[in-house]
């Protein structure tokens, strides 16, 4: 120890003070700390409770001294002696990484860390996540800064998934840092807040040089490994069923195929098989969550030899089980698709009826089902309005199709 450790503690605060001095410089090394300079930090720490602890470990408060009496901000060795050699430690690092002109790049990084105090058993990958999706970021911000820092995606590739201008990414990014800058991590993450955007981050799908669908799936799966719970299995297991379609939904122009033209045989079976066998163990912890049961529609539609096969029953009533849970307008309007499917079409008009018609896809819905009645005419006027609110290229194409199709139909 340094040489200002000469008044010697009491064998008890001596015994005390080497046991617990690994966990401490641990803590720091976690938090950010390059293992010198905690271990520094830590000496000094050490060296102030030498100073300021008598005999029965509670710290004086000798005037000027700057230490807090028991129960201060700092903590009170009588009852967390840990706690205490943490905080100062911490508060020591702080200091001398300010004070060094040549560290002002490890400073920025330092006060984007967690607050000073111990977490343990938490892991350092999952507060990453929990902090770049934290709830005082839009999300937009909150994928971006996903992106850069848990998947470690330049700038440059983000801007080109996002089809954005690299300074406007760059700034959005920098934006983000400086929101949860000094964020605190004293509760547990939101990890529905870190799901949303990892689903978010999948639904762009493929852009530039970066597939995001492959890249949440990867992140979705680091995340299954950092922490226990069903709607993260529930999450990956969804990515995996829909990722298993993506070489059959379009053809070789470029045009849309809709679930039920799709080649099943160009499914990818070992991802069906890995995204049913990761939900089937989420089902059975009876923690239903909305991804799981999304992923269990999925799942019914990847099952089916043929479109004609699906079991339109199980996933009308799936959709019943996802309405109780999200109350979300969209999930609705697909559970009228399951109803006509399972009910018949007029079956899912009236439960169509019942949502705004401003919902997108809405209008695209009640063309399907009016063909599915057999009104041909609606179902053609309803198709090429819906192409006119498409809102890309490959959708519009397909709505005017189908809505051409109908009309040639009608003229035979």
């Amino acid at each position: 120890m340094p040489s200002e450790m000469s008044s010697v503690p009491s064998e008890m605060n001596e015994a005390l003070l080497r046991s617990l001095t690994p966990s401490v410089l641990a803590i720091l090394v976690r938090r950010g700390a390059d293992f010198a300079a905690a271990e520094d930090a830590v000496q000094e720490a050490l060296v102030e409770a030498v100073r300021l602890w008598p005999d029965d470990r509670s710290p004086s408060a000798r005037p000027g001294s700057g230490e807090s009496r028991p129960g201060s901000g700092r903590g009170d060795p009588l009852r967390d002696p840990k706690g205490w050699l943490v905080t100062v430690a911490w508060r020591k690092f702080l200091d001398a990484t300010r004070a060094d002109a040549a560290r002002r790049r490890r400073e920025a990084l330092v006060d984007e860390e967690p607050a000073p105090g111990p977490a343990p058993g938490v892991d350092d990958t999952l507060q990453l996540y929990f902090l770049c999706a934290h709830p005082s970021l839009t999300p937009s911000s909150a994928v971006a800064l996903t992106l850069r820092a848990v998947g470690g995606l330049t700038t440059r590739q983000i801007a080109q998934a996002y089809l954005v201008p690299e300074a406007t990414m760059a700034q959005r990014i920098s934006r983000a840092k400086r929101t949860v800058s000094g964020v605190r991590f004293d509760k547990p993450g939101d990890v529905a807040t870190v799901l949303r955007v990892l689903y978010l981050v999948f639904n762009e799908g493929y852009s530039g040089d970066v597939d995001l669908a492959a890249e949440a799936i990867r992140l979705t799966r680091q995340l299954a490994a950092a922490i226990d719970h069903p709607e993260v299995a529930g999450l990956l297991a969804l990515m995996l069923l829909h990722h298993a379609r993506r070489a059959a939904r379009t053809a070789p122009d470029g045009s849309l195929v809709p679930l039920a033209e799709q080649d099943r045989s160009r499914w990818d079976t070992q991802s069906i098989a890995e995204g049913v066998r990761i939900l089937q163990t989420a089902l059975a912890r009876d923690r239903l969550g909305e991804f799981q049961a999304q992923a269990a529609i999925a799942a019914l539609h990847a099952d089916a030899p043929t479109a004609e096969e699906t079991d339109w029953v199980q996933i009308a009533e799936w959709y019943d089980e996802l309405t109780l849970l999200t109350d979300n307008p969209v999930v609705r309007l697909n559970r009228a698709v399951a109803v006509g499917e399972a009910d018949g079409p007029r079956a899912g008009l009236t439960a169509l009826a019942a949502l705004d018609d401003s919902l997108p896809r809405h209008t695209a819905v009640a063309a399907y089902l009016h063909e599915r009645d057999g009104d041909l005419a609606t179902a053609a006027r309803l198709y090429a309005e819906a192409a006119h609110k498409a809102p890309d290229l490959a959708e519009r194409d397909h709505l005017t199709r189908q809505a051409a199709r109908l009309n040639a139909h009608r003229r035979r």
